[in-house]
């Protein structure tokens, strides 16, 4: 391993669960497409180069350490391979160009997706598999499957399924139902792969959705997706964007098992509140922290994160609170890993004050 760490990822974890002395605190930068960077590649490389993709990722852990390895690189996977037009961009992140309908006049277009076949999947299937070839023994893979109601934006609309929600519910409710279904179609092929799933869920975001139309249109078919991951794995993680707390003992009910938050979310009361039922993952800003901060900056939001996050019984782990930017600072991901190699393990407010009340870096 290249990254100044005593441990893998998998002994440190391993090591924790038995209660044996271990190196660090868990942290996880969430670089993205960022590793693009990192390796030397364009975005656009990744759509249908399998190898470009999972040479990246494993570029990228092993340069940083960091615990835990995704494969991901858009949330429009799904919605692709269902009939989405969606804009790839040379050098920048893809993002929706044409939902798969227009209206629910054209619903019976839709098809539950074949994951070997269609889209950019069988490219994503092939970099888990080298991946996991590669460094699954020393880091956790996996791989993030959106989830079905962010997803069943994508295949009318944004702005379209907003008014559903008060004027057809029932027609939101065929829309998660089949995006679910094509949601499952990609979870079975990645878990089939032997790497574990990740569910982004943004637009469940009480920033996006109040927390009646989540219960109502949102929960019953994350519910299913959750239970159906758990049933053929081990540890659920799911990250929601935004405004989160209105929500989290409905996560907590569904058998969510770590929480990645936003950083416009409440980490000490996040940990306070559901922090003895489930891990938290979070939430150093990305943007004004990790983009735009200096890496002093990004030492003691790190070390903030960590005070804060230490409330939660569970345990917690230092990430940022969304995907960083791509051009976020290589010298401020390097500044977020060796804030976490500082801190040691274990970590203690005593241990974190001190860290505080100087500074590391003089730029």
């Amino acid at each position: 391993m290249d990254y100044p760490d005593k441990m893998t990822p998998a002994q440190r974890a391993a090591a924790k669960a038995k209660g044996e002395p271990a190196d660090r605190v868990a942290c996880n930068p969430n670089i993205g497409n960022g590793m693009a960077r990192i390796a030397g590649y364009k975005i656009s490389q990744f759509n249908d180069d399998p190898e470009a993709l999972a040479d990246a990722i494993i570029k990228t852990y092993r340069r940083f350490g960091a615990d835990g390895a995704r494969i991901f690189t858009d949330l429009f996977l799904v919605s692709e391979a269902m009939g989405a037009k969606v804009r790839k961009p040379e050098d920048n992140t893809a993002d929706l160009e044409e939902p798969a309908i227009n209206d629910m006049s054209e619903f019976d277009k839709l098809k539950v997706i074949d994951p070997y076949t269609q889209g950019r999947i069988p490219v994503h299937l092939r970099a888990i598999e080298i991946v996991r070839d590669e460094i699954a023994s020393e880091v956790g893979v996996t791989a993030s499957v959106v989830g079905p109601f962010t997803n069943a934006f994508f295949l009318i609309g944004v702005e379209k399924m907003t008014k559903m929600l008060l004027k057809d519910p029932e027609s939101v409710h065929k829309l998660c139902e089949i995006s679910l279904q094509s949601c499952i179609a990609l979870t079975d092929a990645v878990l089939e792969k032997g790497v574990g799933v990740t569910i982004s869920e943004p637009l469940s975001s009480c920033t996006v959705v109040s927390p009646k139309h989540f219960r109502e249109f949102s929960a019953p078919y994350l519910k299913r997706l959750i239970d159906h991951i758990k049933a053929r794995t081990g540890k659920l993680v799911i990250h929601i964007c935004g405004i989160t707390d209105p929500i989290w003992d409905d996560l907590v009910e569904m058998g969510v098992d770590v929480l990645s938050i936003d950083n416009v979310a409440d980490m000490e009361k996040c940990a306070e509140t559901v922090g003895d039922k489930m891990v938290i993952a979070g939430n150093v800003d990305p943007s004004a922290i990790m983009y735009a901060g200096s890496r002093e900056d990004v030492r003691k939001a790190t070390i903030k994160c960590a005070k804060q996050g230490l409330k939660a019984k569970k345990g917690f782990m230092i990430m940022s609170g969304c995907s960083l930017p791509v051009e976020v600072p290589i010298e401020n991901i390097d500044a977020m890993m060796d804030t976490a190699r500082e801190m040691g393990w274990p970590v203690t407010e005593e241990k974190l004050d001190y860290l505080l009340s100087f500074d590391k870096y003089k730029d």
